[in-house]
């Protein structure tokens, strides 16, 4: 059975950092590369946007508009583990944030309607 599970949010100041991770396991395929893995978001009385999402066999990675420059995904295959590091946050990053699978990668990754697999969540809180 597929898992995902997300930690590392808390609450922080407006400017400050944080890093997520998912940790990924019971995957049905030997090679986790070959899935897409993405980052979602959502905020009370909001859409789940997508946040940032990854080709794990080649690395190629989309960011949205709101967290360009700000945000970095990356992954450990080796350990399953992929990572969503926050910089200079904002209160209206402030959301739960998921990390969610799919095989094979599809395009237009960032729509949260091509993920199978999803993590429980794990809320940001950003005070201004």
């Amino acid at each position: 059975e597929v898992q995902l599970v997300e930690s590392g949010g808390g609450l922080v100041q407006a400017g400050g950092s944080l890093r997520l991770s998912c940790a990924a396991s019971g995957f049905t395929f030997d090679d986790f590369a070959d899935y897409a893995i993405g980052w979602f978001r959502q905020a009370p009385g909001k859409e789940r946007e997508g946040v940032s999402c990854i080709s794990l066999n080649d690395g190629s990675a989309y960011y949205a508009d709101s967290v360009k420059g700000r945000f970095t995904m990356s992954s450990d295959n080796g350990k399953k583990m992929v990572y969503l590091q926050m910089n200079s946050l904002k209160p209206e990053d402030t959301a739960v944030y998921y990390c969610a699978a799919v095989w094979p990668p599809p395009n237009e990754a960032w729509r949260s309607y091509k993920y199978d697999y999803w993590g429980q969540g794990t809320q940001v809180t950003v005070s201004s």
